[in-house]
């Protein structure tokens, strides 16, 4: 089963997308009705804490209750297909871009096999591996074969089949959630730009450096939107729900009047820059993928708190702008059913499903 941006081998156009994450379940299905694209099907269901945790599920039963009531729950149209392309998570994933010296395809596997083992923390018996030549426009060395490669362990592999089965679904598909979010948030046409894609979820962060659309860098900090409803609670001495609101409904704070919400949410968010540049550098000095970030983008839930985006590009110097995950969807003038506020939670999900919707274009 591909891991990667291949082509899937489905004769069933319905095919729908769904994220399984550590603290819930997202479902989308698209929809092409000959003239636009629109988004036919969705629902979010939370999952129990301790379900999953960091990527492995804990307590099986539960999570395959939460798909079965997330697919029930979708709507406006009811999700008939069983046929799913389901995510993998980040931090289980080893992605890794490789040169090789130019040799034949059937040379190709065997040399595949030998830089996998020289790349990954895993013995080779104990992942599922799968490859992909980069395009010759984003050549890194000239006269070699350049190959984005991506190896995930076994166990959170064949679970995730698991889950799903007992779900009552087929999966035809299985991505890392780098991949689906480069599809639904890069345009298309933009193929020569870098762009860092900052994942601000519940339990962590997620940083993604994307080469024509490519991931080839990815990593992950504990830092996320709780770390912040944490400080507030801490800062202000109120209970965590109490806190929540307040981030919902003030955000991080302001910053020029420096009150007491910012003065509690500043630690958090230098943290956050930080890190984020430290990305940075080491994709463009240790890597030396890239001479620079042509773009970044901010998606997850916490992309949503007020006065986030504009924090991070000041104290960045950067441009930031906010994901939005149907951009390259043919919507004509149909408005997506999911409300704007909470499209980025949905970036994975409809990565997902767009691989659903375009897979015959997929190569």
């Amino acid at each position: 089963m591909s891991f990667l941006n291949k082509k899937i081998f489905n004769n069933d156009f319905d095919v729908f997308g769904l994220d399984l994450s550590d603290l819930s379940v997202k479902v989308i299905r698209l929809e092409d009705d000959g003239t636009s694209e629109y988004v036919a099907s969705y629902s979010t269901v939370m999952l129990a804490s301790g379900a999953i945790s960091d990527g492995e599920i804990q307590q099986k039963d539960q999570v395959v209750t939460a798909i079965k009531k997330a697919v029930e729950a979708a709507g406006p149209e009811k999700i008939k297909t069983k046929k799913v392309i389901c995510s993998l998570p980040e931090t289980k994933a080893f992605l890794r871009i490789v040169s090789i010296p130019q040799m034949s395809d059937d040379e190709l596997n065997e040399a595949v096999k030998w830089e996998m083992e020289a790349n990954i923390p895993l013995p080779l018996d104990q992942v599922y591996y799968d490859w992909q030549l980069i395009p010759e426009t984003l050549l890194l060395e000239k006269n070699r074969i350049n190959l984005l490669v991506v190896a995930i362990a076994k166990a959170v592999v064949d679970q995730t089949i698991e889950v799903l089965e007992l779900a009552g679904l087929e999966p035809v598909g299985l991505e890392i959630e780098s991949i689906a979010q480069a599809r639904s948030l890069l345009l298309e046409k933009n193929e020569k730009e870098t762009v860092l894609i900052v994942d601000i979820g519940d339990r962590r962060t997620s940083f993604s450096v994307t080469k024509g659309g490519l991931p080839c860098f990815t990593s992950s900090i504990p830092l996320c939107g709780q770390s912040l409803t944490d400080v507030i609670s801490k800062g202000m001495n109120i209970g965590f729900e109490e806190a929540e609101k307040i981030k919902i409904s003030y955000g991080i704070g302001d910053d020029f009047k420096n009150d007491a919400l910012f003065k509690a949410t500043q630690p958090v968010l230098e943290n956050f820059a930080q890190e984020i540049e430290r990305s940075i550098d080491f994709f463009i000095t240790g890597l030396k993928y890239s001479n620079s970030i042509d773009k970044i983008i901010i998606c997850g839930g916490g992309a949503n708190t007020k006065g986030i985006l504009p924090y991070f590009s000041k104290k960045l110097g950067r441009e930031i702008q906010l994901g939005n995950p149907w951009i390259n969807m043919k919507l004509g003038k149909n408005l997506p059913v999911i409300e704007k506020n909470q499209s980025l939670q949905f970036s994975t999900a409809a990565g997902l499903a767009l691989k659903g919707l375009h897979y015959e274009d997929l190569s």
